[in-house]
């Protein structure tokens, strides 16, 4: 099979279990369950998610085996697509006009981006030495964004988020184009790398998690769709040699897919974070109904 058909096949289904967890994560903050970290390990919907994520993570890991970052990326706009929707039938409501405007202008963006994001299978690692300049440089942004509150902090976490998940896909496809060469697999620089993507994934998981609490499910999760790619692209652009397809032309497309994608995110802050259920609305079983202790949320 074609490589980037392969990549985009694991996309595919990386953005459907990413976009179950965030309906998750984002009816657990609105519950008011994600207040504390003893109430998160304490309710099964968290870990629901979290094993949600957990797979994501593995089948987008798998898709940069065969697809560059510039390509893998922004494909992670479709689980705004399919988040959006799924969100508002868990809370018993139809999606709001400026919801659907804004995921479809966010994605519609993302995909202007993706069209010169195409090429070969990676190649190009990062260094342990870079790995670290990276992480150290990420960590440092992410302790500015999240230093204030005020009302803006929501975007400001899922913008960290963002910036965490990024970087965490740029080690893992450190780990497994290094690891797929046919070298040590235990190699100082590959463990070190993968602990590096741990921390990472976490940390974005629990930055998303904070980034719900005020800012509902569309608005944050579009900021964090817009921030990975963009800051994946740079980095593979800066220190993994990838380049966006067709020149100047190529530039000019994905300049514009980021003012689309950009105009996406505004009409999701816009959007009302969450209209009141109906009286007969439930969380559905599949997301909020565990066979485990503590696995039901407030009404």
């Amino acid at each position: 099979m074609n490589d980037t058909l392969l990549a985009v096949g694991l996309c595919l289904a990386s953005a459907v279990a990413y976009a179950a967890g965030a309906v998750a994560q984002e009816r657990l903050a609105r519950a008011g369950v994600a207040r504390t970290a003893g109430a998160l390990l304490g309710s099964g919907v968290w870990w629901w998610s979290a094993g949600l994520n957990a797979g994501a993570a593995l089948l987008h890991a798998a898709a940069l085996r065969y697809g560059p970052l510039t390509l893998v990326q922004p494909l992670g706009a479709l689980t705004l697509v399919a988040a959006v929707p799924l969100g508002a039938r868990r809370a018993g409501r139809r999606v709001a006009a400026g919801e659907w405007r804004g995921t479809l202008a966010t994605v519609a963006g993302l995909g202007l981006l993706l069209l010169p994001a195409s090429g070969p299978a990676p190649d190009d690692t990062l260094t342990l030495a870079e790995a670290l300049v990276v992480s150290g440089a990420t960590i440092a942004l992410i302790l500015l964004l999240t230093a204030a509150r005020d009302p803006g902090a929501g975007l400001r976490h899922a913008t960290a988020s963002g910036l965490a998940s990024a970087v965490a896909s740029a080690l893992t496809q450190t780990v497994a184009v290094a690891g797929g060469r046919g070298g040590p697999l235990l190699s100082f620089r590959v463990v070190a790398v993968a602990l590096l993507v741990v921390v990472f994934a976490v940390g974005g998981m629990l930055l998303s998690q904070r980034a719900y609490r005020g800012g509902g499910l569309g608005a944050p999760l579009a900021v964090v769709n817009l921030a990975n790619p963009l800051a994946a692209a740079a980095i593979g652009a800066v220190l993994l040699g990838e380049r966006l397809q067709g020149g100047p032309a190529g530039l000019v497309l994905a300049a514009a897919g980021a003012l689309v994608a950009a105009r996406g995110v505004v009409l999701l802050t816009r959007a009302p974070a969450g209209a009141a259920p109906t009286p007969t609305s439930r969380i559905p079983a599949a997301a909020a109904e565990l066979a485990v202790p503590g696995g039901r949320l407030p009404a």
